[in-house]
Formats: structure tokens, sequence, C-alpha cells
């Protein structure tokens, strides 16, 4: 079968369905693309904590940068679209000292007007165990909408309720169950685990985030066939979440190696062989494990 996502080495003429940038998203973003409209933007950019794909800068420079990108961005998300930037801690090198960068960048989103919909946790189960502070789990998702009048489909992404066997003990619905049939609000806290080592989506990039984390904000956010746009595509996963659940997805990555992943895997998703970790497959319990527990 012949490859359907067109992966550009430099810059096209027009905006097509599934298309990935290989170049520099500031470069992009400066096309004046006609009609160019994203319904969600979603990334996970890089945490200038010196990985093999940036360069490390002053937590000033990176965060100047990242205001020119999100400025060039801005204009061109829909009035009724999304955006969710998911973002962790900057470490001062010198001082081993933490910067939440949703704290940092709250402020520059602030300023263009949007407005802070979720301040979402995700939290993962795995990472690095730390000597002098306590383990880092969790990361942050900052979802911002543009207007009063946004996307939300809950339903979409409901999850099954704690008690779906409770009823009203009194009042006009006594005796009738008193959840939502279709299940709960995921709420605020997302437990989902990253990418290690032998998880199913693992490919060479060293800080992949899993499918499952953005499938939930794109199945909730948009509609069929919207245009889900990420600036930092790293290995696809924003586009495999989106092309599995019929959005259409375009996406800058600057990195070649990477670049050519995420085409792979764009393609599997097109094709219907994505691998990947759904966001509502619960969570594996530990204790079933025979490393849960010491030999006497």
């Amino acid at each position: 079968m012949k490859k359907k996502v067109k992966i550009y080495r430099s810059l096209p003429k027009a905006i097509i369905d599934n298309f990935l940038w290989n170049g520099d998203v500031e470069e992009f973003l400066d096309m004046n693309y006609k009609g160019l409209s994203f319904d969600l933007v979603v990334t996970s950019p890089p945490y200038n904590i010196g990985k093999e794909y940036e360069k490390r800068l002053k937590l000033s420079e990176y965060l100047s940068q990242q205001e020119r990108i999100i400025s060039k961005i801005i204009p061109k998300l829909s009035e009724r679209g999304s955006l969710c930037w998911q973002i962790g801690n900057y470490i001062n090198s010198n001082k081993a000292e933490i910067s939440p960068l949703d704290i940092e960048l709250h402020p520059i989103f602030k300023s263009f007007g949007l407005q802070l919909r979720n301040r979402i946790i995700w939290r993962f189960g795995h990472g690095l165990h730390s000597k002098k502070r306590f383990s880092g789990r969790y990361e942050v998702i900052l979802w911002y909408t543009k207007s009063k009048d946004y996307k939300f489909n809950l339903d979409a992404v409901r999850i099954p309720s704690k008690y779906p066997g409770k009823k009203h003990y009194k009042g006009p619905k006594y005796g009738e169950y008193s959840s939502n049939p279709l299940g709960k609000n995921p709420e605020d806290i997302w437990d989902i685990p990253n990418v290690k080592s032998k998880h199913i989506e693992k490919t060479e990039h060293p800080c992949q985030f899993p499918v499952g984390l953005i499938e939930r904000l794109i199945l909730a956010l948009t509609d069929k066939d919207d245009l889900v746009f990420d600036p930092f595509a790293g290995v696809g996963t924003s586009g495999v979440a989106a092309i599995i659940h019929q959005r259409r997805f375009s996406g800058c990555e600057i990195n070649r190696k990477y670049a050519d992943i995420a085409e792979d895997r764009l393609n599997a998703a097109l094709c219907g062989k994505a691998k990947f970790r759904p966001h509502d497959k619960p969570i594996y319990d530990h204790t079933k494990s025979n490393l849960s527990k010491r030999l006497k």
C-alpha cells in the first residue's frame, strides 16, 4: 500500500490532510497559508533540560523562544479551538533547583487572552529515582481556549463510574440510578503509563509521550475531520492519536530521524495498524506481580 502521509523537507505551497514538515516550526508558521485554521493545538515542547534534540538555553531565553512560537500559533487557532501544552520541570543544573514550566508559561498564555480551562495532572507510574528530593511522578497539561464557546465532548471520554449501582435515596428520582449510564467525568488527574522500554509504543525518542494522553484530549476537544496541529511533533504521537479517531493532522519536527519514525507511525495509523495503549485501558495492578514481594 502506498504511503498516504506526506513528509516535506521544503515548505509546501498548501496544507494537505495528514502532513508533516521536517523543519523549524517558526519557519512553517511564518508562511501565509490561506485559510489555515487549527481546531486543536496539542504538543509537548522541549523542556530545555539538555536532551539530544534540543539546545539548552537560559530559562529566560527559553521562555522568550516559547513566547514567539505561541504568538505565531494563536492567530491560526480557530475561535472554538483549544490549545494544550504538556510540560514538566526545567532543572537548574548548578543548583539542582526546579522551575515548574506550567507556572513559568501561564503568564505568557494569559497575555494573549487565552482562557485556562484545566490544569490537568498526568500521573505516571515510573521515572528516575531522586536522592535529594521526592521522585517526580507527574507532569502537567495546560488546556486553554480562545473563547467561551469552545468544543468539549465529555461523553466521548467518560470512564467507568466508581459506584454504578448507587441509587437516589430520596426525592422524585428515588430508586433510580444516580450515576450517568455512560460513566463519569475523568476529572483532572489522569493515570496513564509513560512510554518506557517495554511499552508497546516505544521508539528511539528518549522522551516520548503516550498516545492515550493525547487521545483523550482529541476525543474531548475536537470533532471528526477537525485539524490537529503539533508544533513539536517528535515521533508523531499526536498524529497517531488524531488519525485513529478520523481527525486530520499537521505537524512540525526539526529532527530528521524522528520525522522518519513519525512518518512510519502515521502511515501505520492510516492503515489501521497503529500500536498504542488506549487511554481507557485499566492500569496494571502491580500487586499481582511476583516482583511485588520479596522472598523470605
